[in-house]
Order: C-alpha cells, then structure tokens, then sequence
C-alpha cells in the first residue's frame, strides 16, 4: 500500500468486524444547547482495551504472514497502543514486547501486562522510543506495528468515523483528538469520502502543537516532547505517512490547555456518565470551550479513550481550579 483510501479503511471494518467493538454513538441535549449544535460523540472509550487502538492494532497484525506472526511483534506506545497490540497479538496466537516510557500510567502498564505481554521501558524525555524499537525488533525478529506511521493501524482507525458517518449520517465536522497523527489520518481518509465537504478539524494540546505549526508551515515540525496531562498526545512531530495525508484533508488544528481538559473530563462523568482519559477528552474539550470557529449544524466528535486509573481520575478532576 502506497497511500491511504476510503477503500482500504472498508476492507479493515471487514477484518475487524466481530472482532472490535462497533462503540455507541452519545448524544446529549445539555451539551447540544450549550455548543448550538447537534453532536454526536463516538464512544472509543468503550471499545477494547478501552481506546480506538485496538481498530489500528488488530487491523495490522491480521494481516501477518504465519512466519512473522511465529516470531511475534513488537510496538512502542505510551499506553492505549501498547494494549492494543498486546490484546491483539494475544487473538493472532503470538507474542508481543511493547516499550514504554517509565512514567506511563500504572493502570496502562498493567493492563498492559496483563495482556501477556512483555514491557521495557525507557525515558520519553532522553531516548529515541523508534531507534529503541527497531534495534529491539532487529535483535528479536519482532515485527514492529508503529502506533500510528503505517497505513494497516491508520485503516483501522478509520473504521471509526466510517462507523459514526454510517450510523448518524453526513457531518459538518468531525472534531478528532491527535498525537501522532493515524486517527485523524484514517478518519479524515473515510469522512471526506462519505460525507464531502465536511470540515476535519484535530485537536491536540497547548503545549504540543507539532500539528498546527507542521500545518502552517507546510512541512513537518519538530517541538520538544511536551508536558501535558494527556500524555497521549505527547509527541514531539507528526508521523511521517499520517502528516501526508492530514495536511491534504485536515482543516486546521485546534489548541487546548490542561484545564480545558480538565473541564470536559468533569462534564463528561457529570453529564455523560463516562470516564474520559485527558487524551480522550481533547476533542470534547476544543468544543466545549468555544475553540472551533463558524460551527456546523451537525458535528462529530470523537471520544478516543478512557484509559485512567481511579486514583489518577481523582487527582485530576481535584485539581481543577
């Protein structure tokens, strides 16, 4: 596959199919008056492993040769991903060892490992996670499954907003929370195709803005690996693959702080009854505090993920101002 169509994200909801959770779609009459819009939220926190992940991992590693899937996979993920492909590789009868930073949740390394796979862990803030994963891989004859720069993860992904289009119909927008780029990228592969002429819009935090500066710019841009509460989201430059297709189909990319996060996690369990994580909530977040402009009568957005401890849960909500 050299590039990414609608056609590619249909043939993975047939892989997936059965396999993945087809996620509810949520509406809210509260949260429509308060945007003056109807919304629909796709629920990927309910989806397996608790994060759309899973669409892109199981995607990919179905369709591994029998000798690959012999000697087993390998990934590098802050969390969401790393579940992902140890469930995944659990499904395919293989083995998975995922790399992860020392500080990602307690509750995703566990779950993690929970899944059968084997963890190593590094530092996000000094060591390169892809030339740790390719040496790991090189060494193991682990075939690696990237978190979002391959076209398999970026057509699983996509099943997401097919799923949403499918179910509620065409959109003026489809709001879609961004780290590395492979939901977006599939998403805005399957909306523009299905429902033409809607607005893609990403979301990522504040102080992880590789996205909008690597859209303005017209190239990719690299930034410092960003502090955030929703770690994500933290990532330091767009994928390679996924920025190909995100600067042709993506609108803009908005911008949201900690706090705003914050707010919408709280609105999401007080008026939706759901656990966000803070990656999950972005999009919410961007919606909720007015950061998207000339807003569409129908919107979608996309709750990516749910992934956080109880503990962790209520160190942030308390720490709102």
């Amino acid at each position: 596959m050299t590039d990414l169509t609608v056609e590619h994200v249909k043939a993975a909801a047939d892989r997936i199919a059965g396999v993945a959770h087809r996620t509810p779609v949520l509406t809210s009459r509260t949260l429509d008056e308060r945007v003056g819009a109807r919304v629909f939220l796709k629920a990927e926190n309910l989806q397996r492993i608790g994060a759309f992940k899973f669409r892109g991992a199981y995607n990919a590693i179905s369709r591994l040769s029998p000798e690959q899937l012999r000697y087993g996979v390998s990934a590098y993920s802050s969390g969401n991903h790393a579940q992902a492909v140890a469930l995944a590789a659990r499904i395919a009868g293989t083995n998975a060892v995922i790399l992860m930073p020392a500080d990602a949740p307690p509750t995703k390394l566990a779950a993690t490992r929970g899944y059968g796979a084997e963890v190593v862990t590094y530092d996000r803030y000094t060591q390169d996670r892809a030339a740790l994963a390719k040496e790991l891989s090189t060494e193991r004859g682990l075939t690696l499954i990237p978190p979002y720069d391959h076209y398999d993860v970026m057509a699983g992904q996509g099943t997401v907003a097919l799923e949403l289009i499918e179910e509620v119909g065409p959109l003026g927008a489809l709001l879609v929370p961004v780290g590395g780029g492979g939901l977006m990228a599939g998403c805005a592969t399957a909306a523009t195709a299905l429902s033409p002429g809607i607005r893609m819009i990403g979301v990522e935090p504040a102080a992880g803005d590789d996205h909008a500066r690597s859209l303005a710019q017209g190239e990719r841009v690299e930034i410092d690996i960003p502090r955030t509460i929703a770690d994500g989201q933290a990532i330091s430059t767009p994928g390679e693959l996924t920025f190909a297709v995100n600067r042709r189909l993506v609108e803009s990319f908005a911008l949201v702080g900690d706090e705003e996060i914050l707010a919408a996690m709280a609105f999401a369990f007080e008026r939706l009854k759901i656990v966000l994580e803070p990656s999950g909530a972005s999009a919410l977040a961007a919606l909720l505090a007015g950061r998207i402009e000339a807003l569409p009568e129908r919107v979608g957005v996309v709750l990516s993920g749910g992934n956080v401890g109880l503990d962790r849960f209520l160190e942030l909500l308390k720490s709102r101002p």
